[in-house]
């Protein structure tokens, strides 16, 4: 769905903070309001229960949301994507992606239990939350009636720039069938924690954790078998490879200089910290999290957003005046040209 429908959180805070209504912007908003509202729907029918999930039910970092979710926002601009998206281009043969999304679960790895995990504590400790305090709707007293109002809002903005800007088909069906690939985690890992004889953690859609087990299991030997969260990664990678392959979309690229190369770096390394601080990728945090009302996950895709449109200002808008500037004049009417 989201190969198809080209969902991408990075595109849509370009669009927004370029003050364009364009497909980009719809396509988010549909995914974020279908996992809002389809979540919420679940939950008030007492089909689902996710007070037991990490983003609700554990101690919870304001300071690191904040920080991780800057951090991971400039990093999406820089690397032209966020994880999720890295890993559906790494899947149509785009090197670059492919390159930046190992370099991001290297560093995912790294600041979760390696190198940069102590600066990762430190920064988390600043400002904490008690578990009674993360969930929203909670806190508001709107309930999950609220919640799916509030996704009915966001549903509606959707619709209707999506119709402004004509998006295709394939941009409604993806959109919404990617916020609906997030309400059905939710719920079939609450099943499948009522069934199972072993705990089994209520949980949905992220990228930053599996990427970086993922990575591990690649280099070492592990005893723990597969689970949901290993198999998101090549389940998204081989669901993205046949939606390219069906559609015509697999292309080998690569690099066009050392300037792209090294931008690519710096935004996935930025990118692999700020998820493991926020406590999730923009979709981790940004849809799955905000699905359920966590506040840490609330502030940490205000954070993406913000940290995106400030990055997108100083360096790609600022870049490309800077293009028009040097830009040659043309030569006025009947005016011989330079040799």
């Amino acid at each position: 769905m989201a190969q198809r429908s080209r969902f991408c959180l990075r595109a849509a805070v370009i669009e927004f903070a370029r003050g364009l209504v364009g497909q980009k912007l719809a396509i988010w908003l549909l995914a974020f309001s279908a996992a809002v509202i389809v979540t919420q729907a679940l939950s008030a029918l007492h089909w689902l229960d996710t007070s037991t999930s990490r983003q609700l039910s554990t101690r919870g970092s304001l300071s690191g949301a904040a920080i991780g979710g800057l951090l991971f926002g400039v990093g999406m601009i820089l690397a032209r994507g966020c994880a999720s998206r890295l890993l559906v281009l790494s899947a149509n043969g785009n090197l670059r992606a492919l390159l930046s999304g190992l370099i991001f679960a290297v560093t995912a790895q790294a600041s979760l239990s390696g190198v940069l995990s102590p600066l990762r504590l430190q920064i988390s400790a600043w400002w904490t939350i008690e578990a009674t305090s993360r969930d929203l709707l909670a806190w508001s007293g709107i309930g999950h009636g609220g919640g799916i109002v509030f996704g009915l809002v966001w549903l509606g903005a959707g619709i209707y720039f999506g119709l402004k800007a004509g998006i295709p088909r394939w941009g409604w069906i993806g959109g919404l069938g990617a916020g609906l690939a997030v309400a059905c985690a939710w719920w079939f890992t609450f099943e499948l924690s009522r069934a199972s004889f072993e705990p089994v953690g209520v949980k949905s859609l992220t990228f930053s954790g599996p990427s970086a087990e993922v990575l591990m299991r690649v280099l070492t030997q592990s005893t723990r078998g597969w689970d949901f969260d290993i198999a998101i990664v090549p389940g998204v990678f081989a669901g993205s490879f046949l939606a390219a392959w069906w559609g015509g979309d697999l292309k080998l690229e690569g690099f066009g200089d050392g300037y792209s190369m090294r931008r690519y770096i710096v935004g996935a390394l930025l990118m692999g910290f700020g998820a493991m601080l926020a406590g999730g990728c923009a979709v981790g945090a940004g849809v799955s999290g905000a699905s359920v009302f966590a506040v840490t996950a609330w502030i940490a895709l205000g954070g993406m957003w913000l940290g995106a449109a400030i990055a997108d200002r100083l360096v790609d808008q600022a870049g490309e005046r800077a293009v028009r500037t040097r830009a040659p004049m043309p030569a006025p009417t009947g005016a011989i040209p330079a040799p």
